[in-house]
Formats: C-alpha cells, structure tokens, sequence
C-alpha cells in the first residue's frame, strides 16, 4: 500500500472525485468549458496528494499541498458558479461544498505539520 492511501484525506478526496466526475457526467446540460474545468481542478487535488506525499524532502510536500489546496479553491468556486446558474440542486451543493471545505482543511493541517517539523534554531 502506497502511504498516500492510508491517508483519510485521500478516502474523502477519491469519495469526491467520484462524485464529482459522476456528477459531469449524468449533467448533458453542463457548459463543456466549465465541465473539464471542474474536472481538471478536482482531480488536480486528488493527484498532487498522491504526488506530494511521495515527495521526499518537507519543502516538495508542502509545494504539492499548495497546490492540492489551490485546486480546491478552484472547485469551491466553479461549485458556486453552478449554484447561481441553477444547474445544481440545494442538496448536492451542501455535499460537496462542505466535502470541499474538510479537504481544504485537512491540506492545510497537513502542510503545518510538515513546518513544525523543521528545526529553527
């Protein structure tokens, strides 16, 4: 097993990976732009998890987390555009907003951690 599976962030990053690519896909309505960005952006933070965590030194991991976080902000914000377009129900905007919002979070626990693990004297 790859370290980056036994993380619970990666279980609720893939749980709404899932949901999202599912969601693109029963949407025919979708703009195709906002679509493939929507997916480019989510799996962005699934793989630069995996990714950063395979890094070796503080620093890369930490780069790849920015970046994971950054694609989370992405997809909050195309989240929201579909709200206020309508082309998303109450419900499911909740899931995934507040499934967003636990994976911001938790990369930016991450990223402290891997800072207080570097000596300054």
């Amino acid at each position: 097993m790859f370290d980056f599976e036994k993380l619970d962030l990666y279980k609720i990053l893939k749980d709404q990976t899932i949901k999202v690519l599912s969601f693109i896909e029963s949407s025919p309505g979708l703009d195709k732009y906002i679509a493939d960005q929507w997916k480019r952006a989510n799996l962005s933070i699934y793989l630069n998890l995996a990714e950063g965590t395979g890094r070796m030194t503080e620093a890369d991991k930490q780069h790849f987390l920015t970046i994971s976080r950054g694609s989370a902000f992405e997809s909050v914000a195309i989240l929201n555009l579909l709200k206020d377009m309508q082309k998303i129900d109450d419900q499911t905007f909740t899931d995934m907003y507040n499934a967003y919002e636990s994976i911001s979070k938790m990369l930016l626990g991450m990223y402290r951690s891997y800072s207080k693990n570097t000596y300054k004297p």
